[in-house]
């Protein structure tokens, strides 16, 4: 399948952040994580929906690469402020998600 580091990335990324986002309402500070479960529902639903147009090889996605890129980088630093395993997980699966849209768009 064409692209199809970028569509694993994409939906592993969404996958975790889906996780943390619900894991975030299980914390004893919720109030806290509000950001984070903001940025990790955006975060899964960019990434999701990119990878189902990447998947349909439909050829204009520069710009929404471009964006999953931008809020994947934006979710891992969010994720990055939390000690939380789930939150360090996301972290991790922005960031590679992020370094793989990075390389289709060089």
């Amino acid at each position: 399948m064409k692209n199809e580091k970028l569509i694993k990335a994409l939906n592993d990324c969404a996958a975790h952040c889906n996780y943390c986002a619900d894991a975030c309402l299980d914390e004893d500070n919720i109030q806290m994580m509000v950001d984070c479960i903001r940025t990790d529902r955006a975060c899964a639903e960019i990434c999701s929906a990119t990878a189902k147009l990447l998947a349909a090889n439909y050829s204009d996605v520069k710009e929404k690469v471009e964006y999953c890129h931008r809020i994947c980088k934006k979710c891992a630093d969010e994720c990055a402020k939390h000690d939380a395993q789930h939150c360090k997980d996301c972290a991790e699966a922005c960031k590679k998600c992020a370094e793989a849209c990075e390389a289709f768009l060089a």
